[in-house]
């Protein structure tokens, strides 16, 4: 019976024992600094201020604000400035080429009149006329005659400006209606910023769960050691107890007893060095995860593992989960994206209507040619619309492809909907269960403590044989250990609660010790 009680007991602790060993293997196994001993808020606010998978999530929040920055770019007006210098390898010139101008014979008829003449002072002669006189002269009529004639005219090479120039120029577009474009990615960008933003919850949810759950599987692992040292201090004096008794009473312990005895203490002292092992590094493993360096040690101040019954009810906890669960907000926010993407897409049948305008500068030191004053600078503005016509039926099945994102995800959500209730309904179960487990194991350990001090007085005596001692005081020690794991599930599943309906659930407990 003593080896079946034993092996009882490793049952029982074994998977405390194992729990710990899962939390701890984040953490590297290297030398160790002094402890620090810190309460789970402390712990807590470093996790917060110095774990590197908060800031990670921070930056996909700034990427996708980013985007919705970029997005909301396409109000405004486009404007660009340019400027350069370009030299030709010589001056830019246009030929005319040589040609021939026919003129056709013609005849040109010039009627009669009268026009009036100046003659100048002294015209005939000195003293006549003395002054200058104006007098009408009469002509008559004619007609003139031209035969048909054919002018060449030589090819012509126009320079028409020097081979360096500088430019300047700036330029505006203005898009003034798109169809619902760029609402479409609006939405699409915010829907990714709420998509970030759930994910940073749920980050701060998980960083918070792991915290909880290794700070108290620190207290855990202590509390165990503790019993470890506690069971091996108690099975040493009843060695002692059963050495003298078998050495000098009254036969009815005998060497075989004093040997069990033996094995079980020498037994006990390696699961307590495991234990040790075990309680060092579940602190490396809470240093390592809040973000401390590789070779802290973070020693909970908490003496014991709290203990807090349920005081809400199912409905609830998944009425709260609908609201503030980050995997049903990130739900939300691609459903807005789709639908932005819907817009989008339906954009295509719609025309573009857009505003431009254009200032230019340009100097170059030829003044002939196409280097004119006018030329040289310049505006332009102008409206330009872009109708689509015909596409092949590409925007057609873009609006059907978004149509059918938006439907898959309703379907989803719809599917992720009753997740989340049969999650929170397995941890419901998994808490009331580990409550009863938890009041049941209190029981058990009060009985197998009383047990194990009627059973070591009575062996004092001789009424009681070795093997009964022995297994009283390994039960004591299994009943232990099997009433502080159903604390810490109870805490652990609390912990894993929180991150389900994405947000504490310590409003919703009563605190008892």
């Amino acid at each position: 019976m003593s080896s079946l009680s034993f092996r009882l007991l490793l049952t029982g602790i074994g998977a405390v024992v194992a729990l710990n060993l899962s939390v701890a293997a984040e953490a590297p196994t290297t030398g160790p600094t002094d402890p620090q001993v810190l309460s789970l808020d402390d712990c807590l606010r470093i996790a917060m201020e110095k774990n590197h998978r908060r800031p990670a999530s921070r930056f996909a929040v700034a990427m996708a604000e980013a985007q919705h920055r970029q997005a909301l770019a396409g109000y405004w007006p486009q404007v660009n400035a340019k400027a350069g210098w370009f030299r030709l390898d010589e001056p830019a010139n246009f030929v005319f080429p040589a040609s021939m101008m026919y003129v056709p014979s013609q005849t040109v008829n010039v009627p009669g009149g009268t026009a009036a003449v100046t003659i100048p002072a002294n015209a005939f002669g000195p003293g006549f006329p003395p002054v200058a006189v104006q007098m009408p002269v009469s002509f008559p009529g004619q007609s003139i005659s031209t035969t048909a004639q054919v002018f060449p005219i030589p090819e012509q090479n126009v320079k028409l400006l020097n081979p360096q120039n500088f430019t300047a120029s700036g330029n505006l577009t203005w898009l003034m209606y798109d169809g619902g474009m760029r609402k479409g990615y609006r939405e699409q960008a915010l829907g990714g910023v709420q998509a970030a933003q759930a994910e940073v919850r749920r980050t701060d949810l998980e960083l918070t769960d792991s915290v909880v759950r290794l700070y108290y599987g620190a207290v855990l692992a202590r509390q165990l050691r503790q019993v470890g040292d506690d069971t091996l201090a108690r099975m040493e004096v009843t060695l002692e107890l059963t050495e003298s008794l078998y050495k000098n009473g009254a036969g009815k312990v005998n060497k075989s007893d004093y040997l069990d005895n033996l094995v079980m203490v020498e037994t006990i002292r390696s699961t307590v060095v495991e234990l040790a092992k075990n309680e060092a590094t579940a602190e490396a493993a809470l240093a390592y995860t809040i973000g401390l360096p590789w070779n802290a040690t973070v020693r909970p101040s908490a003496e014991e593992l709290p203990h807090r019954p349920f005081a809400g009810n199912l409905a609830e906890l998944v009425s709260t989960a609908y609201e503030f669960n980050p995997d049903w907000a990130k739900l939300e926010a691609g459903l807005r994206a789709y639908d932005g993407a819907v817009k989008t897409a339906r954009s295509g049948y719609y025309p573009k209507v857009a505003l431009t305008g254009e200032l230019h500068r340009w100097w170059n030191s030829y003044t002939a040619g196409t280097s004119t004053e006018v030329n040289k600078v310049g505006w332009t503005i102008g409206a330009g619309a872009e109708i689509p016509i015909f596409d092949g039926f590409l925007t057609r099945n873009r609006v059907a492809e978004a149509l059918a994102k938006v439907a898959k995800l309703k379907e989803e959500k719809f599917l992720l909907r009753e997740g989340i209730g049969l999650q929170l309904r397995g941890q419901f179960i998994s808490l009331d269960a580990a409550s009863k487990t938890y009041q049941a194991a209190n029981r058990a350990m009060v009985a197998a403590r009383e047990n194990r001090d009627l059973t070591a007085r009575a062996y004092q005596n001789e009424l009681v044989e070795t093997e009964k001692v022995i297994r009283a005081q390994l039960f004591e020690a299994l009943m232990t250990a099997q009433y502080l794991k159903a604390r810490y599930d109870h805490v652990a599943i609390e912990s894993q609660i929180s991150v389900l309906i994405g947000k504490e659930i310590s409003g919703k407990v009563n605190s008892k010790p």
